[in-house]
């Protein structure tokens, strides 16, 4: 069994009931492979931490940027609360070290443990709501998200990457730019690809992803900083 009570000292958070914690962890697949366990998986915690995280998020961004218009609003909320985000966040804490998982979930480690890491990050939120209340569950997430909005800000991470790329393209050159696939790496349940972005002959970047959308998104992001339209 993992040690919850390190991960507690970690984050800096004294559980009341430690059960909660623990329920944060647990996977539904967990419980399929032992029926000897009495507790309850975390989805429920999901769904209460989710909405928690998005209520903070909202209301953070609301007052930390008052005259941007709601659209752009939603943008960067999508852009910081997105799987790819929190799960980041979720392994700077080392999370996963504490998953209690079925043996085959435990050996994937591509995109399925991304949204397994998510999905436990914000169980966590609802196990801190849940038990220290809103302004617990608040400082959790400012402490460990929320120091990544700056970046996502500055440069601009919330815009449709293609879509900007593609607008600044054709307002420059009268081009609409094109993606090709130069290459997939590793398994089919893991798979990495390269994509390059074109302007016409000239090629502009390249982006990798594990996905063809997430490669060509990759490409778009790497071909607007070499433009200098970031």
């Amino acid at each position: 069994m993992p040690d919850f009570d390190s991960f507690s000292q970690s984050i800096g958070f004294t559980f009341n009931d430690r059960e909660l914690l623990c329920r944060a962890f647990t996977h539904r697949s967990y419980l399929n492979e032992h029926p000897e366990w009495t507790g309850p998986h975390n989805e429920r915690l999901e769904f209460l931490g989710d909405a928690v995280l998005e209520l903070v998020v909202t209301n953070h961004l609301f007052h930390a940027y008052p005259k941007r218009p709601e659209g752009e609003l939603t943008s960067i909320r999508a852009a910081l609360v997105n799987t790819i985000s929190i799960s980041e966040a979720a392994q700077a804490l080392s999370m996963g070290d504490y998953l209690l998982l079925s043996r085959g979930e435990a050996k994937d480690m591509g995109r399925a443990r991304q949204y397994i890491l998510a999905n436990t990050f914000e169980a966590v939120i609802g196990s801190i709501y849940l038990d220290q209340g809103y302004d617990a569950a608040k400082l959790f997430i400012e402490k460990f998200l929320l120091p990544t909005l700056p970046e996502i800000v500055s440069k601009s991470l919330w815009r449709d990457a293609k879509s900007f790329f593609q607008e600044k393209a054709q307002e420059r050159s009268g081009i609409t730019p094109s993606y090709q696939v130069l290459g997939e790496d590793g398994p089919d349940h893991d798979k990495t690809f390269t994509v390059a972005l074109y302007i016409g002959r000239e090629k502009v970047a390249e982006g990798k992803g594990h996905s063809k959308q997430d490669a060509e998104t990759s490409a778009a992001r790497a071909g607007l900083e070499v433009k200098g339209w970031s």
